[in-house]
């Protein structure tokens, strides 16, 4: 086996490696007699087949198992002889002209981890900014839950149904005379004005009455999820079973009860315990771009273009489905085509962070134990089908790049936990909204950094959060990131169907606004 570097140019390296046929041939015929003893072929003794018949039946299939083995070790030879740290799954290729009896001839191009020297943990100073939760907002987080969750009672027979009423209906829906799937149901509440069915169903039961009956007539929407309905007119015959009105609701131990606990202290502790979690989830982001600044503010060092690329199509791939989501896909990719530089700058940015926490983490002996991984790995499985847990389970396990990937945020969270306590932090109360308004103050500062230059008040939100970017001990290649499903439009209406009631209180979270490519 003969290895020669073939080009070192900053972080990209290139060999080739000639494996020649002799070599081949050898580790057939090795693989040969460990194979023949368990041969059988008619007219011969179990264990006494000669050697040039087993090579006859098997040959083919060993030869293509040598040259493969063959190589995959050169290319573990490459890198260990080399003390090379692969970014990225090198690229392997046997020359074209290869054919049995002829030497293998290998190209093996890559790119290595760039070598940083430990960063000091030393220095780093943080304003924390903390939001206290007051009774106030606790209990106006409570309306806004009995808001969400009115209760409706009968109305005299004789009131005619208005925006805000619920009906209690009976419906069968026909096109061409013909009933469809999913077109008929009993029993089924709508609250008027609610934009819950299709376009002009609601409007057409305003001023009905308990116990009428009335055929309307709509027209499905030309984009309807359902194919075979969509832009089609739809007859349905509607038969109204109650018209209510809604009720006062009386925040008390009563309409706590309603939501399983004891009375409505425990729901006023609980509405807190979610607004405490809110704001605690907005001062870390605060807090871990305040560090990330400071880091990335220190070390400029190149990076390998394969992984920035790798990190820049995530981005941009998401952009694009964003922008086909929006209310002007045209606009939206003509604006972030404009600024596709500074995207790159931030894929680049990232890269960069990543490889430092990595060299912080291994510096500093920060690990993921075995029973934090596993953990990872069943809450993982959670997300498929019961009879494809086990699936995917067995894979991370095998797939050590499956694993780094899906190990990468833990990771990444405990290395900046790690250097939060190495860090001096001073708190500062502000408002929710203070808050909010320093982390977009932050990304939009950030996003003018890349490209020098003065940011556009409102940067597009890329693939994904500041806070979310994995870094793990070595780099390597990504495995390709499983796409989020478009979210349905809010807009878009199903036949008649009953949205599902709110089951648990939930403290409505007013988003900050937060560009996600900014790291």
């Amino acid at each position: 086996m003969q290895i020669k570097e073939t080009a070192n140019d900053g972080l990209k390296r290139a060999y080739s490696i000639t494996i020649s046929a002799k070599e081949i041939d050898g580790r057939i015929d090795s693989e040969i007699k460990k194979i023949a003893p368990q041969v059988k072929m008619p007219g011969f003794r179990p264990g006494k087949v000669p050697a040039n018949l087993v090579r006859k039946m098997h040959g083919e299939q060993l030869h293509a198992q040598a040259v493969n083995d063959m190589i995959r070790e050169s290319v573990d030879k490459v890198m260990t002889d080399n003390e090379l740290r692969p970014a990225m799954q090198p690229k392997v290729e046997l020359g074209a002209d290869y054919a049995d009896g002829k030497d293998a001839k290998v190209t093996v191009e890559l790119e290595v981890l760039p070598q940083i020297e430990a960063p000091s943990v030393d220095g780093l100073a943080i304003e924390r900014l903390t939001v206290p939760v007051s009774d106030d907002q606790v209990m106006d987080a409570i309306k806004m839950l009995a808001a969400n969750n009115k209760s409706y009672k009968d109305a005299a027979k004789s009131k005619k149904a208005a925006d805000g009423d619920q009906l209690i209906i009976d419906f069968v829906g026909r096109v061409d005379g013909v009933e469809f799937e999913g077109g008929k149901a009993e029993n089924t509440p709508l609250v008027l004005g609610s934009g819950m069915f299709i376009p002009g169903f609601e409007d057409q039961l305003t001023g009905v009455k308990t116990g009428d009956k009335k055929t309307i007539t709509v027209t499905f929407p030309e984009d309807y999820q359902a194919a075979h309905l969509a832009g089609k007119e739809a007859e349905f015959d509607v038969t109204v079973q109650a018209v209510k009105v809604e009720g006062e609701t009386e925040i008390d131990d009563a309409f706590a009860k309603n939501f399983g606990l004891d009375g409505l202290d425990k729901l006023k502790e609980l509405m807190r315990g979610q607004l405490e979690q809110e704001t605690a989830g907005l001062t870390r982001t605060q807090m871990k771009r305040s560090l990330l600044d400071q880091l990335a503010a220190g070390h400029d060092f190149a990076v390998p273009q394969g992984m920035v690329d790798a990190e820049f199509d995530q981005i941009w791939t998401q952009l694009q489905q964003e922008a086909a989501r929006s209310d002007d896909p045209e606009a939206m990719l003509k604006e972030i085509e404009a600024e596709k530089d500074d995207y790159r700058s931030i894929a680049e940015r990232r890269v960069r962070l990543g490889l430092l926490l990595s060299e912080i983490g291994q510096a500093n002996n920060v690990q993921v134990t075995s029973q934090e991984m596993s953990m990872l790995i069943q809450q993982a499985a959670q997300q498929y089908r019961a009879e494809d847990r086990e699936r995917f389970i067995q894979y991370v396990q095998s797939e050590p790049m499956a694993a780094a990937q899906l190990r990468a945020p833990l990771y990444e969270d405990k290395v900046v936990d790690f250097l939060f306590d190495k860090s001096e932090i001073t708190d500062r109360e502000v408002t929710r909204e203070e808050l909010e308004a320093a982390i977009e103050a932050e990304e939009t500062a950030e996003a003018a950094k890349p490209a020098k230059k003065k940011a556009p008040a409102k940067k597009k939100a890329p693939a994904k959060k500041a806070e979310d970017k994995k870094a793990d001990e070595k780099p390597a290649k990504k495995a390709p990131a499983k796409k989020a499903a478009a979210k349905k439009d809010e807009g878009e209406k199903k036949a008649p169907a009953k949205k599902a009631a709110a089951k648990k209180p939930a403290a409505k979270k007013a988003p900050a606004k937060k560009p996600a490519a900014k790291k």
